[in-house]
């Protein structure tokens, strides 16, 4: 068996995981970073946020295609090779998988492909196709992951019930499809299917889609869902799920009532779990919760010494980009410099049209006692919105009344997902709602909206109706 020594070994080359690797090799580490799977990136890279998203952007143009006549402009109606959508899609992640391998050998981090376990606190084995492989290491991080949740009873068939991993496999387009769960995952990939022509029926079991969001943002999303899926049903269950030759059998319910009915497909969207099991962390101090989510501190230290966690598996929302932050907190603590996991970390859905947040929002505010004022600027009143068609948005802010200050921000409309980087910066800088107005905007982009916002919220915003701030309490 081969043995070799390492400062620090990595389980995981999703974006947490390779980020940890590269930011530790940077300054003098000597990694080896562990990968089951044979391309680097994890499931952000090859089987969520990049694929849904490049599908999203592809399906995207459908919508505009069909609604240009409005605009004079007429195409035939749209096409779709699933096969050659497929393909592209693949490219996509091929090349970007290949760019992590690349920057992985730049930096020197040796990549293992295999699986990794603990065989104790400072040990592991790694099984891969060549055999069996042992790293001796002073500091580990752990970077997993997580996986979609399936009920037990309705794991039957993933070629018909599917979670969001199969659903990204455009083979064929199902003429109906039911949604479970109408979080990020269920609506996106439902905007997709929907755009792609199949008859989409979203079930949600809570009052709300895009629960975390305040209300006012998920409205212009739930309007458009509602003319573009066939149902969207809120404060409903899916009580059963059965395969019935080529179709599946779904029991839905609400209000005593019960209804079967039969879809081409089901995507299974109700949560995702941490990939903690069958790690060996039995032959170490490091301890999981009830749900088996990895206990660390806000330096991601684990309860074991010199092992870290982050991302999906450490819990919390479960983000890309918070994983990659968590990364560079615990390399930073690691080297004894202190490092401490307290950013502001903005969501970002991309349904049509996006939402997006960060910051204390006002659902928050009011469920934590705490006093904020709050501001909004409708899209409407957006001569750039108007421009691109899309006025159905609006910019958001949450203010501490007295200072002033920006505690949080939410936009809901075209590239919101862009835009609420710049309310990151704001809250993160400690900036007020002055600072934004004072900051020239330029005129007509949809990125004006947010000045105009801080304009709204002293009752002057040059393009809208004098509106006073709403206070909170």
């Amino acid at each position: 068996m081969d043995r070799i020594e390492a400062e620090l070994v990595v389980l995981g080359a999703g974006p947490g995981g390779y980020a940890a690797a590269f930011y530790a090799a940077d300054r003098g580490k000597k990694v080896v970073l562990i990968e089951q799977d044979s391309r680097l990136g994890g499931v952000c890279l090859n089987r969520g946020c990049i694929p849904s998203k490049a599908l999203l952007h592809a399906t995207h143009l459908i919508s505009e295609a069909r609604v240009s006549a409005d605009r004079g402009i007429t195409f035939g109606e749209p096409t779709v090779d699933p096969a050659r959508l497929q393909s592209w899609k693949e490219g996509v992640i091929r090349k970007l998988a290949q760019g992590v391998r690349t920057l992985a050998r730049a930096r020197g981090v040796e990549i293992m492909i295999g699986r990794g376990r603990f065989e104790g606190p400072r040990r592991m084995r790694v099984d891969g196709e060549d055999g069996q492989r042992t790293v001796e290491f002073r500091n580990a991080v752990i970077a997993v992951g997580s996986e979609p949740v399936v009920p037990r009873a309705w794991d039957l068939d993933r070629s018909r019930i599917m979670t969001s991993t199969e659903a990204l496999d455009i083979g064929s387009i199902p003429d109906r499809l039911l949604v479970i769960g109408g979080g990020y995952i269920g609506m996106e990939m439902g905007t997709v299917y929907s755009a792609l022509g199949s008859e989409v029926t979203l079930v949600e079991a809570l009052d709300s889609i895009l629960t975390g969001a305040d209300a006012d943002l998920v409205r212009p999303v739930m309007r458009r869902a509602k003319r573009r899926f066939a149902d969207v049903r809120l404060g409903a269950e899916v009580r059963g799920l059965s395969i019935r030759d080529t179709h599946v059998e779904a029991i839905t319910g609400s209000d005593g009532q019960e209804t079967a009915e039969y879809f081409d497909r089901v995507l299974v969207a109700v949560g995702r779990r941490p990939l903690s099991d069958d790690l060996g962390l039995e032959n170490t101090d490091v301890e999981c919760d009830p749900n088996g989510f990895i206990a660390v501190d806000d330096a991601q230290r684990t309860s074991d010494a010199g092992i870290f966690a982050i991302g999906d598996v450490a819990g919390g929302v479960m983000l890309a980009h918070k994983a990659a932050r968590e990364a560079r907190v615990a390399i930073e603590a690691l080297l004894g410099e202190g490092g401490v996991s307290d950013a502001v970390i903005p969501a970002v859905v991309f349904t049509d049209p996006e939402i997006a947040w960060c910051g204390l929002t006002e659902t928050e505010a009011g469920e934590r006692g705490v006093a904020v004022e709050t501001a909004v600027f409708p899209w409407g009143a957006s001569g750039r919105a108007i421009a691109v068609d899309r006025p159905d948005g609006l910019t958001k802010l949450v203010v501490e009344p007295g200072t002033e200050r920006v505690l949080g921000m939410g936009i809901t409309g075209q590239n919101a997902g862009e835009l609420i980087s710049e309310g990151v910066v704001l809250i993160e800088m400690g900036a007020t709602v002055r600072d934004l107005a004072d900051s020239i905007h330029p005129h007509p982009t949809l990125s004006e909206t947010l000045s105009e916002c801080a304009e709204m919220f002293y009752g002057h915003a040059t393009h809208a109706a004098p509106r006073r701030k709403t206070a909170r309490t």
